[in-house]
């Protein structure tokens, strides 16, 4: 855990020259990013750009305390459990929240314990597709899922969630099939977070009652009942949403804790850099969303704050091993006959191989991230438990052309193929690293044809799902501080990555398992280091990027806090100030 203080506490601070301008609307914050937001839902959000209005509305139990990724501050919680307070059980598979009193969700109603188990309940029993219940069933329950892998209910699992949340008076119990070190890294995140029950029932959620759970399971991608509302007990409110446009926070005057300063907090959509930068220059905008390739830019820009802040994070290309060929235009003819490729095209390790070595690390590190960069060899990456530094495919066309025209039993070199790589809209790190794989394997042979395109954030997330992607790029931030939440996520075939890339590995599911079942460090770091290890012989993905996100805000704006465990599209509104 040394390792990760360390990455937090790296956040630094830089001043660009001093600004003599008065901020525009001193009671107003506005944000201009890229990120569009998918849902409200708390139980089926899963990307940053939905977590950020979360978190600002919605409240957990417990979070991060400051910079500190693996330490916490009492919520909606009146203190942190804890061995000396008698919070967490001796033999750790019981933990007991005392609940705050006097605190008043955005519509009327009181926070009571009874909220909050049922928030947990509902979160559990909705488990959507891709969403991120796996880490409280697999606490709580000791399954990473509610359905076997044809999708079917698991016998018995309400039961067990059932059994796992307790209300006892103004209290709530959480009992645990085993010990579970990071559930109170889960209990920060947003999709801990506590809803109203009664409004939650009127607004089409789970009726409470466990014979009818399996009715509410999984639901079709924006569909949930929450998709488009929110109720919640935090310092803000949503006033309005306009996809793809802007999304609107009011300060909620009813908060139970101190008032913040800023009334209203705008994150507008503005998918050009030049726009955003523009607009940071002329003060009509407090805060920019700023890819690294830019820094520069922006370091040479009065009036600014500059924070670079490390991040618990990596984005990696992944393959798609059974893609979903149904009306499917990134697939071609979908067979392997120069006009397309064959759904199970990538599941050919030669194939996998010949894209890994088309990837140039160094000169991608130097041209789009200035060298301000770290460059991941494994899911585990710097800063979390048990890293290390694992071989990576070197940049070598030849190995490239090597590993293709063996590839199919040679028929990918004879036939050529086609295909389409994407990228989400307006992330131009991930744009420039689809370009840099097609380039260099349209090099190769004249008979390759790749084309590079850009999709909206909130289809993108829907599109990998559903295998519609031969190769799709995106990033993990860190649900906790553990290796777990990345291994699992990326290379078990149930985990959240895994499982869209069909990829599956006997040895590598039972490690992954075998992980977090563990107790002891020295076992621990034996099965993360294999499974490192495994990364790299399968060749799983292409590791792209941990990034070193670079912050920058109007210096009117003050109260910002870095802390690795949160991404670049979150700012925590109620601590922020204009002055």
């Amino acid at each position: 855990m040394k390792k990760i203080a360390v990455m937090t506490c790296m956040g630094l601070f830089l001043m660009a020259a001093v600004g003599i301008a008065a901020p525009k609307n001193p009671d107003t914050f506005v944000f201009a990013d890229y990120g569009t937001v998918r849902t409200m839902d708390p139980s089926v959000a899963y990307d940053t750009s939905s977590s950020q209005r979360i978190w600002n509305i919605y409240e957990t139990l417990i979070f991060f305390d400051g910079q500190k990724t693996d330490q916490f501050i009492p919520v909606l919680a009146t203190e942190v459990p804890s061995l000396e307070n008698g919070g967490i059980s001796a033999d750790g598979k019981t933990y007991t929240f005392k609940i705050r009193k006097g605190v008043k969700f955005h519509e009327g109603g009181d926070l009571t314990a009874e909220d909050v188990a049922y928030s947990f309940e509902r979160a559990m029993v909705v488990d959507q597709d891709g969403g991120p219940m796996w880490m409280l069933l697999e606490a709580l329950t000791g399954e990473g899922g509610t359905r076997d892998g044809d999708g079917k209910i698991i016998p018995g699992i309400f039961e067990k969630v059932d059994k796992a949340v307790e209300v006892k008076g103004d209290t709530v119990v959480l009992h645990l099939p085993n010990p579970y070190p990071p559930l109170l890294g889960i209990l920060a995140y947003s999709a801990a977070s506590i809803i109203d029950k009664e409004w939650a029932m009127a607004n089409g959620c789970w009726d409470g009652k466990w014979e009818n759970a399996a009715k509410y399971n999984n639901p079709d991608f924006g569909l949930e009942p929450l998709q488009k509302v929110a109720n919640g007990t935090g310092a803000y409110k949503m006033k309005a949403w306009e996809p793809s446009n802007q999304f609107v926070f009011e300060r909620f005057e009813g908060y139970w804790g101190p008032k913040p300063a800023l009334k209203t907090a705008i994150v507008k959509y503005v998918k050009e850099w030049s726009t955003r930068k523009l607009m940071l220059q002329n003060g009509d905008i407090d805060r920019a969303r700023v890819d690294n390739p830019y820094v520069p830019e922006v370091r040479a820009m009065k009036g600014l704050r500059l924070y670079e802040v490390p991040q618990l994070s990596v984005t990696a290309a992944f393959f798609c091993q059974k893609i979903d060929p149904t009306a499917n235009p990134n697939i071609g003819s979908g067979k392997l006959d120069g006009k397309g490729i064959p759904p199970e095209f990538f599941s050919d390790a030669n194939v996998r191989k010949a894209f890994l070595h088309a990837f140039d690390r160094g000169t991608y590190k130097s041209d789009v991230f200035n060298d301000l960069v770290v460059m991941p060899t494994s899911p585990n990456i710097e800063g979390l438990p048990y890293h290390k530094d694992v071989p990576v495919y070197e940049f070598d066309l030849e190995k490239s052309k090597a590993y293709l025209q063996k590839a199919w039993d040679g028929q990918v070199w004879e036939k050529g193929f086609k295909m389409v790589i994407t990228h989400n809209t307006g992330n131009e790190m991930r744009e420039a690293a689809a370009h840099m794989l097609a380039e260099n394997i349209m090099s190769l042979n004249p008979k390759f044809q790749i084309e590079v395109q850009n999709v909206e954030w909130k289809d993108y997330l829907v599109k990998y799902r559903n295998f519609q992607y031969p190769i799709f790029l995106i990033g993990w931030g860190a649900d906790y501080a553990d290796p777990h939440n990345f291994v699992y996520t990326f290379m078990h075939s149930k985990g959240v990555y895994g499982r869209y890339m069909a990829y599956k590995n006997d040895t590598v599911d039972r490690l992954c398992e075998d992980g977090i079942a563990k107790v002891d460090p020295a076992e621990r770091e034996r099965i993360y280091g294999e499974l490192q290890e495994l990364w790299y012989s399968e060749a799983i993905g292409i590791p792209l990027y941990q990034q070193i996100s670079v912050r920058a805000y109007r210096d009117w704006v003050k109260g910002f806090v870095p802390n690795a465990m949160l991404t670049d599209a979150w700012d925590e509104l109620k601590r922020l100030s204009k002055e």
